[in-house]
């Protein structure tokens, strides 16, 4: 680890996890962190700051406590700003599908007015519909992002991320929290589709709510089988998945992890484009599947501790790093893996917890459209 100097490297600022007997408790470490990361120079007077964080999966437990997030609200708010929590509801079946069951899960998993010190505003809405088309700069994949139209709405962007492993994209970082997080129902899907609708017609109660959705007769209704059916002319893009109640849509040709991290990355900067920014990771609980699971396996590493940047990529890169060279915890899923006969080390450890998943591509492309960089100066506080 470096100490402050004069370098063109974005800044990655770090404190690790470590306190003294009736000294600052964690969120207050917190609070000082991202104070000296430079926090205090975004001008907050009287603005709306999106603080982006992920609620936890019902039955999930390794999500970041809401202390942590009101620790970041609190300072936005001493700064002069009117913070609020958010996160977008997900495209597949689970606790966080919808605006009334993600609030209700958000609730029970701790978070609310009273233990954050302010509001949650889910960014797309009821029912994962409420978004807006954002160009993205320097797309490649996507010309046009799907974000949560509260997400948008607001003058300041912050990122709260709690930096863990993932079953496709190797880890799940800032870049993911804010691209994947922040695409609306239609936008994750997006993200994860290279293909079509799909209609389970055992779960179809023809109801017809997706028909009225679709803006491409990319759904037909059979009044025989009172099911409704997907044309050719279905362009993937998602709409219907937010009007299902009852779970009968479906994408199944998911992209190739390299598009998806791609795209995920174009998305991330749709929503950070043309306004102030601040990111913050904390590597904990770094479970090996996403906090997404209704459970969490065993950690795969020790605690490391909490990272704060005004760029993105190299938050995440320098999370990465600093994972890379802490020691596999036994009993967890990197060490079953290790100790399997033939095991091939890829000298990665998410790799070697997922052989399957990918992470390079994405910080590669966002480097590539501008969102950041992969190099950095790492300070500790």
């Amino acid at each position: 680890m470096t100490t402050e100097n004069q370098t063109n490297k974005p800044k990655v600022y770090f404190t690790d996890f470590r306190t003294i007997a009736f000294g600052d408790g964690l969120p207050t470490k917190l609070k000082k962190m991202i104070r000296k990361a430079g926090i205090g120079d975004i001008d907050m007077d009287g603005k709306f700051a999106a603080i982006k964080l992920h609620f936890g999966e019902l039955g999930n437990i390794s999500f970041l406590r809401p202390n942590y997030a009101k620790a970041v609200a609190d300072t936005v708010r001493e700064l002069g700003g009117k913070p609020f929590l958010t996160d977008c509801n997900t495209m597949y079946p689970g606790s966080r599908k919808n605006a009334l069951e993600h609030l209700e899960c958000a609730w029970e998993n701790g978070f609310g007015p009273m233990s954050t010190g302010c509001p949650i505003i889910i960014g797309d809405g009821l029912k994962g519909t409420d978004d807006i088309a954002v160009p993205v700069k320097g797309g490649e994949f996507v010309k046009e992002a799907k974000i949560g139209r509260a997400v948008m709405d607001a003058d300041i962007f912050i990122s709260l991320t709690h930096f863990k492993g993932h079953e496709v994209t190797g880890f799940g970082g800032a870049l993911k929290n804010i691209g994947m997080g922040c695409g609306s129902r239609a936008g994750k899907t997006e993200q994860h589709s290279g293909g079509q609708a799909s209609i389970n017609e055992e779960n179809c109660r023809g109801c017809r709510k997706c028909e009225k959705e679709c803006a491409n007769g990319g759904l037909e209704f059979d009044e025989e089988t009172r099911k409704m059916h997907v044309t050719e002319d279905c362009v993937g893009c998602g709409r219907c998945l937010g009007a299902c109640n009852f779970d009968a849509i479906d994408f199944k040709d998911s992209s190739a992890a390299e598009d998806l991290n791609r795209k995920m990355a174009e998305y991330a900067n749709a929503v950070v484009d043309g306004r102030p920014s601040f990111h913050i990771s904390l590597v904990c609980d770094v479970s090996p599947n996403c906090d997404c699971h209704g459970e969490n396996d065993s950690p795969i590493i020790p605690n490391i501790g909490m990272f704060a940047s005004f760029d993105p990529v190299a938050l995440d890169q320098a999370c990465a790093d600093a994972c890379m060279s802490a020691t596999p915890l036994p009993n967890s899923q990197v060490a079953d893996n290790m100790a399997k006969d033939g095991f091939c080390d890829h000298h990665d450890l998410f790799k070697n917890s997922r052989p399957e998943s990918d992470w390079v591509s994405c910080l590669e492309h966002a480097e590539k459209i501008g969102l950041g960089s992969r190099e950095y100066e790492l300070i500790e506080v």
